[in-house]
């Protein structure tokens, strides 16, 4: 029964950050763009309730985006009843260069959300809401932050 809820919910999460101009990609397994999806649907019950996304901005952005969220949990595990969101640039994998992060996949955007049982909206609005306080900020101003971020952490 939780399995199935946060899978119904990471599918609506899914579907707003592939409309939201806050957000570069989306990869979840559910999302017919996945490029693993047929594969997915032929093995698995369901498409699971982890997503990753990335965000316009990069580095400062994915802190950003962790300091705006409300429901989330900002924690490393596979969740349980409760969403956790993560950004390993900041977090896990902080202590690497990004060079071997990017080697590793791990981008400064990349932002990781375990889904939990939570409602589905409110969810979706706090996100919604965490992403466009970034988005409210000029573009250039998001890329200059980011690259001056950036730089500084290579």
């Amino acid at each position: 029964l939780r399995l199935r809820q946060a899978q119904a919910t990471a599918s609506l999460i899914s579907q707003m950050l592939h409309e939201h101009q806050a957000v570069d990609w989306v990869r979840y397994p559910g999302a017919p763009d996945h490029p693993q999806h047929e594969l997915a649907a032929r093995q698995m019950e369901g498409p699971g309730a982890i997503l990753c996304f990335g965000v316009r901005g990069g580095l400062d952005a994915g802190r950003r985006l962790m300091e705006r969220v409300e429901l989330p949990t900002l924690a490393v595990s596979l969740g349980g009843v409760e969403t956790l969101i993560e950004h390993p640039a900041s977090m896990t994998h902080a202590s690497l260069p990004r060079s071997a992060r990017e080697a590793a996949g791990i981008t400064d955007n990349l932002i990781r959300l375990a889904v939990g049982c939570e409602d589905a909206e409110d969810l979706i609005a706090d996100l919604e809401t965490a992403l466009d306080s970034l988005s409210s900020e000029p573009s250039d101003q998001l890329s200059k932050r980011s690259s001056a971020t950036e730089s500084a952490s290579s």
